[in-house]
């Protein structure tokens, strides 16, 4: 059986930036092990499964090696081709995870929304394995789904030489680095080795927890973010008492079909 697939650049209107997914559709027919197979094939920083039709789609989520309870970038990703390719004439659609439930998503003239669960992390001292991995000590240091280490200057989260050996034996697989200020409300990092992803280009799921913490902070629902790894992106991100709202561009590189897998 042939499967559609989409190599997708999400958190970009232009091709090569941002951060890219594969999104492959129809997929209900394959196991856990070709899922896998698939993602190691691909080696992008994830890969999305989805299947459905009529706005509502299954969905599930692969690094080259190991399966995730949830990503933003390929989830936005997943709703660009479904507004754009699958169902053109929709405006609206939501997936379903067995890890994390109904996702959200819509899309308006430019840009794509999804609409994540909102994570509430907490003030914890900083794990040693965690100031060994970014060479530094966060100001502040949270705990929740991610580490987080805000530091006081986006020069500093840009400079981070991350040791990803001592990232990789923390008791969570992923850490956002992050400061305020800079052309957007904050900037961020994120570095996941132990998910076999050593820096996350463009992270959506980061937001669970960045968007909580900053509009806290900063005293608004409405906040922009620029994430500074070397493909960089921004995205538009709200604070919903549903959860957290992440918007940005997609754009589709190629499409063709599986064969043989």
């Amino acid at each position: 059986m042939k499967h559609d697939v989409f190599w997708v650049d999400a958190f970009s209107a232009e091709p090569f930036g941002g951060n890219p997914a594969v999104v492959c559709v129809g997929t209900d027919d394959l196991s856990d092990t070709q899922f896998q197979h698939l993602a190691n094939e691909f080696n992008v920083s994830e890969s999305v499964f989805i299947s459905g039709d009529k706005g509502e789609y299954s969905i599930r989520w692969f690094t080259p090696t190991k399966e995730l309870p949830l990503v933003g970038h390929a989830t936005l990703a997943a709703a660009h081709v479904v507004f754009s390719s699958l169902e053109p004439d929709r405006s609206e659609a939501r997936f379903f995870s067995a890890m994390s439930g109904e996702l959200a998503a819509f899309k308006d003239q430019r840009n794509v929304a999804i609409v994540l669960p909102a994570d509430d992390p907490v003030s914890c001292d900083p794990p040693d394995a965690l100031i060994r991995g970014l060479g530094l000590m966060p100001a502040v240091t949270l705990k929740g789904r991610h580490y987080i280490a805000v530091l006081d200057h986006p020069d500093e989260v840009a400079s981070v030489e991350p040791d990803l050996d001592a990232l990789q034996t923390l008791d969570l697989s992923t850490i956002a680095v992050t400061a305020a200020g800079g052309d957007s409300d904050y900037v961020l990092r994120f570095f996941a080795p132990a998910n076999g992803v050593p820096e996350d280009p463009v992270s959506g799921v980061a937001q669970c927890s960045l968007i909580p913490y900053w509009a806290s902070k900063l005293g608004k629902t409405e906040l922009s973010s620029r994430q500074l790894s070397p493909k960089g992106g921004e995205m538009h991100c709200k604070l919903l008492d549903a959860g957290v709202q992440i918007a940005g561009p997609c754009c589709t590189i190629f499409s063709g079909a599986l064969e043989n897998c």
